[in-house]
């Protein structure tokens, strides 16, 4: 990744922690730490920080532990020692003294902690938070599918809302003990909702957390965007849309080519997987056919496309 790219994701992290942050008065600063990685030389790395470093204890961490099983690279293993050395530099250019995470950074930041202590001499502290999982004790927003980004141009409001509409049964009380401001006794009674009821809670827990994300304006825009998508109405409302040329089209377009150009696939072999799998349906019918081709009119007013459950794109003309 070029410095220039590095530069670009930082102003769009920023802009995102703004809502949350003042940078003002530099009560708040965004430090890049490719201004000290990049320039590494590795052989000087090794010797000067690389020699804090025991293998053994480094392979008995939860972080190395857990990988061992299944392959651990030697650019995982290195990743425990330059977090280490970011949180050294910080601390001597900044005057940092505590790190946050999340609780599976435990021996990362321990291991920043006892290098900036023989480094340095400086005692700094961490601390970690417990994970937000599932009840699988699977991440939540972090799939094989990818993340669930607070940048709105990477996950748009309206995806962000149904995300936590969609969330399980069993996860609702969870999130909303931990993602909003609603008292615990609201809480607890929203939890205790059973069978279609649960579904009232997830609505509350999807408005809540978008508002406190993106603005109570584009949260009602998401509800109501989902309500009129549940119940089978006409209005899209902020569904996100996917706009296609006449040339596209042509006479006709087919469902393997729609999808890659709505983003939906990444390729016509995984639209082709889904298709097959019963994952795509279009205008509210389940498509099971690649070879499947759509007229110019039904663009006129829009086609509406899903995937899977949770996915919704509307595709119109230009």
């Amino acid at each position: 990744m070029t410095k220039e790219r590095i530069a670009e994701n930082g102003e769009n992290f920023k802009k995102v922690f703004e809502k949350f942050l003042t940078f003002e008065d530099g009560k708040a600063l965004m430090i890049n730490n490719a201004d000290w990685i990049l320039g590494l030389n590795y052989i000087n790395f090794i010797r000067d920080v690389g020699k804090y470093f025991s293998v053994n204890r480094m392979l008995a961490a939860e972080c190395y532990k857990n990988r061992m099983e299944k392959g651990l690279t030697f650019l995982e293993f290195n990743y425990m020692l330059l977090q280490a050395y970011d949180f050294y530099r910080l601390n001597q250019d900044y005057g940092v003294k505590m790190q946050f995470g999340g609780n599976d950074q435990w021996s990362n930041i321990i291991a920043g902690v006892e290098l900036t202590k023989k480094k340095a001499n400086e005692d700094v502290y961490g601390m970690t938070f417990s994970l937000l999982t599932t009840s699988e004790g699977i991440k939540m927003g972090k799939t094989a599918k990818g993340a669930l980004w607070l940048d709105p141009e990477k996950t748009s409001p309206y995806e962000f809302y149904q995300y936590w509409r969609n969330v399980g049964d069993a996860d609702v009380e969870k999130c909303l003990a931990l993602l909003t401001f609603l008292p615990m006794e609201e809480v607890r009674e929203l939890g205790s909702l059973k069978d279609e009821k649960i579904n009232h809670a997830k609505e509350v827990l999807a408005y809540e957390v978008t508002k406190m994300i993106h603005g109570e304006e584009e949260a009602k825009k998401a509800q109501e965007a989902s309500r009129a998508l549940f119940k089978g109405g006409p209005d899209s409302g902020d569904i996100p849309t996917v706009e296609i040329s006449e040339e596209e089209i042509g006479d006709g377009i087919d469902i393997l080519t729609l999808l890659q150009l709505t983003g939906l696939a990444k390729s016509k072999s995984e639209g082709r997987r889904l298709v097959t799998q019963n994952g795509i349906s279009a205008a509210g019918e389940k498509v099971t056919d690649i070879e499947t081709v759509f007229s110019p009119e039904v663009f006129e007013e829009g086609l509406m496309l899903q995937k899977g459950k949770k996915v919704h794109k509307k595709v119109v003309k230009k």
